[in-house]
């Protein structure tokens, strides 16, 4: 068994390229993504559509349902489980995916979190009736580590405190103390590399795409069965969309709204790898192919 990650932003075919390696070269494919892991959301996300996955296991894509939440510890125990399954099978492993910070977490590890007891959870429970307060108690106990997190944020509040209570250390203590270890080792990066202009007509085209296979009428239907409280209703594709159900945007408007804050997104996404990711080989998908393929044949 052999594991690649293929990085790239956002439109600039990682997901092709993993699909044509995949069939090639009897790969499974983890797929590293902040919306394709939920179900009901296919076009907003991008993710493979049933037919184009075929007979390719894939890890990763249409999990959780949008009002479930998920943390990087979700996608590291994911990993744990493709690995697993390829490892059984003499499979490879493609793993592929916008959001490079969960590639970053599986190659630096997360400190191993102990398990809190229901005395503490319904302490903390109660401690979050009040959300200001919560915070604030976090900034009391540790301040450093509130600077980390966002007022708003009840998730991290929530685990900031259980940990505090539960070791009786602070998080900053606590994570001093246990810190992570890698998940995964000796990793290949290959980087899909796309001038600008391509990339920018690439995220044109994939977002009328999007918008001529129904994006507004997903929208509508998980607008009403979700609202807009969790967390992937904020997505590009899908605040776009609600801010022209307010009126707010035309229908225009919106399509280049979503253009532009995907070209952003595309630019994030650029910096992040280059910034926070050992130096890889970058170049074109048929040149990425070619030197995967040789690991894979090797």
């Amino acid at each position: 068994m052999k594991t690649v990650a293929i990085l790239g932003p956002t439109a600039s075919g990682k997901t092709d390229l993993a699909l044509d390696l995949a069939r090639e070269h009897d790969a499974a494919i983890l797929s590293l993504d902040s919306l394709a892991i939920y179900r009901e959301i296919d076009i907003a996300s991008a993710k493979p559509t049933l037919r184009e996955r075929g007979a390719i296991p894939h890890f990763g894509i249409d999990l959780l349902f949008p009002d479930e939440h998920f943390s990087v510890g979700t996608f590291i125990g994911l990993y744990r489980e493709a690995a697993g399954y390829c490892r059984e099978r003499e499979k490879h492993l493609i793993i592929v995916g916008g959001t490079g910070f969960y590639l970053k977490a599986l190659m630096e590890g997360i400190s191993e979190i102990p398990e809190i007891s229901d005395t503490v959870k319904s302490t903390v429970k109660k401690i979050l009736i009040d959300p200001q307060e919560a915070y604030e108690k976090i900034r009391r106990i540790d301040p450093d580590y509130a600077e980390k997190i966002k007022e708003g944020d009840r998730y991290r509040i929530e685990k900031a405190l259980q940990l505090h209570y539960e070791t009786g250390l602070t998080p900053s203590r606590y994570f001093a103390e246990h810190p992570p270890v890698p998940i995964v080792t000796e990793l290949p990066l290959f980087e899909i590399e796309t001038n600008k202009t391509d990339l920018n007509e690439r995220i044109e085209k994939r977002t009328a795409q999007m918008i001529d296979r129904g994006l507004v009428d997903e929208v509508a239907r998980l607008e009403k069965k979700y609202g807009r409280a969790p967390n992937p209703m904020k997505a590009i594709g899908i605040v776009e969309v609600l801010d022209y159900f307010d009126g707010k945007l035309s229908f225009e408007e919106m399509r280049e709204k979503i253009v532009i804050h995907t070209r952003q997104l595309a630019k994030r996404q650029r910096t992040f790898n280059t910034t926070q990711f050992p130096e890889h080989p970058k170049g074109s998908a048929e040149a990425i192919k070619n030197s995967i393929s040789e690991i894979f044949e090797g």
